[in-house]
């Protein structure tokens, strides 16, 4: 069943937006470790801030008839297989990315775990590209996309040299890199949603149900194996992680559209990288240091976006 596409908007625009949005995931980053340090439970401080994005989002749904029905046409195209009952599962690559936040990010610093998300979502933004995964359809690979992933890949590899053999395990580096592959497979099969439904709030909805679920069972298990965590923290701003979460997943389902997976994850890159490297500097986690190595790799990540957008092409279907 063929669903409308959304107007174009123009592509400095979107890339633009792409970049405001991926500065909230630095900042969600910072807010979510912080979370699972003081908890001394990474498990539930994830679970934490994706129920809040949920309640958000369950009080958002409850005054828009739209995102209501949105949501019961996904429903109905998965029951009747006219939508791939896997495309409404981006939830659970966005929980594991929050939950490699409560786990690693504070003791990485949020450059260091930005950067290294960065390399899977390159990656992976490539490849999903290439084969159509995205709403907008197949993207040739022109030199420009591959040199700018290319880029963005050594910038990953520069950011982590400073780390290995050093204090920090080598899982804390792989885990944000396994999470930044799932990242451009969320963005696309959550716009692939967004079509469908014709609602950017009933696509967020849903990626935050499964999300949740997910997360909340994961709490539960690691609860009852190593025992409870350390008391709730009282500081408000410690439980915004959710709802700054539900602005970039909705913005990254309306954009993917317009931009492609690959430009849609460089661009969020660009504002995660800069953001990030700046609360590391100015707003310093427990970790204190900088290195050289992560800066360095910070702003290649950066000319990456600008390389991998250079004349960019509209997606072909063949």
């Amino acid at each position: 069943m063929n669903t409308p596409k959304t107007a174009p908007i123009p592509a400095w625009a979107a890339l633009l937006i792409a970049i405001g949005s991926g500065a909230l995931i630095a900042v969600q980053a910072r807010i979510n470790g912080q979370l699972g340090q003081r908890l001394d439970d990474g498990f539930l401080a994830a679970a934490i801030s994706f129920g809040g994005g949920l309640i958000v989002l369950l009080i958002a749904l409850a005054i828009s008839p739209v995102g209501r029905r949105g949501v019961r046409t996904v429903v109905g195209a998965v029951r009747t297989r006219e939508l791939p009952w896997w495309t409404v599962l981006g939830g659970t690559a966005g929980a594991f990315l929050v939950l490699s936040q409560g786990l690693t990010a504070a003791a990485l610093g949020v450059a260091l775990f930005t950067v290294a998300v960065v390399a899977g979502q390159t990656a992976s933004g490539l490849v999903l590209d290439r084969i159509g995964f995205g709403p907008g359809g197949r993207v040739l690979l022109t030199a420009p996309r591959v040199i700018g992933a290319g880029i963005a890949l050594i910038a990953v590899g520069l950011a982590v040299s400073g780390e290995f053999g050093g204090s920090i395990p080598l899982w804390m580096l792989v885990l944000p890199l396994i999470a930044g592959l799932g990242v451009s497979w969320q963005q696309a099969v959550n716009g692939r949603v967004r079509v469908r439904a014709q609602s950017t709030l009933a696509a967020t909805a849903i990626n935050f149900v499964v999300g949740t679920i997910a997360l909340c069972i994961a709490a539960v298990v690691h609860i009852a194996i190593v025992g409870p965590p350390n008391a709730l923290p009282t500081e408000p701003w410690l439980y915004i992680g959710g709802p700054i979460g539900c602005i970039f997943i909705a913005v990254a389902a309306f954009l993917v559209e317009h931009t492609g997976v690959l430009i849609l994850g460089l661009g969020t890159v660009a504002g995660q990288t800069l953001c990030a490297l700046a609360l590391d500097v100015f707003l310093p986690g427990s970790d204190g240091a900088v290195h050289v190595t992560t800066v360095i790799g910070t702003l290649l990540a950066f000319v990456a976006v600008a390389v991998a957008s250079i004349r960019r092409r509209r997606p072909v279907t063949a």
